[in-house]
């Protein structure tokens, strides 16, 4: 599986490749460095995002392995706009299930930030959990970057 490790600001990140699409994105350097053309292209997208830049990753070709109910969630994450945030609850309501399965499909997203389960709040705006880099520190990160708080 082609892998390409890059450094950004919250540490390295590796990202895999999968049948011509991107399968995870985890936090680290991974063993293999294989700059295919998508991985490149991700790469350099993500590069510019934390530069500030307001790129978008939609038109990437994501395959998360996961259970449908998870793929459904991580397709509402997809759809919220860079800047905003949306509770638990009302991804729960909109998806007709309960606050506590969509935190838990955020917290098994493989493909954090292109999938970005980080715009996700309690409903008081409180950051709650987030399972990558370090945690609620990195989901601060990222939300203060994207102009969301």
């Amino acid at each position: 599986m082609p892998q390409l490790a890059l450094t950004t600001p919250l540490g390295e990140i590796t990202l895999s490749e999968e049948d011509g699409a991107v399968v995870s994105l985890d936090w680290g350097r991974g063993r293999d460095r294989t700059a295919t053309p998508l991985l490149a292209r991700v790469a350099d997208r993500l590069q510019a995002y934390f530069d500030g830049e307001a790129v978008t990753f939609d038109d990437l070709p994501l395959a998360p392995s996961g259970t449908p109910f998870q793929r459904r969630v991580w397709q509402a994450l997809r759809r919220i706009p860079r800047g905003t945030t949306r509770g638990y609850g009302e991804l729960a309501r909109a998806l007709a299930t309960s606050p506590r399965a969509i935190g838990g499909a955020c917290a098994r997203n493989p493909i954090p930030i292109l999938i970005p389960c980080h715009r996700v709040v309690s409903a008081d705006g409180a950051l709650a959990g987030y399972s990558g880099g370090e945690g609620t520190e990195t989901k601060l990160y990222l939300l203060r970057l994207e102009g969301a708080l």
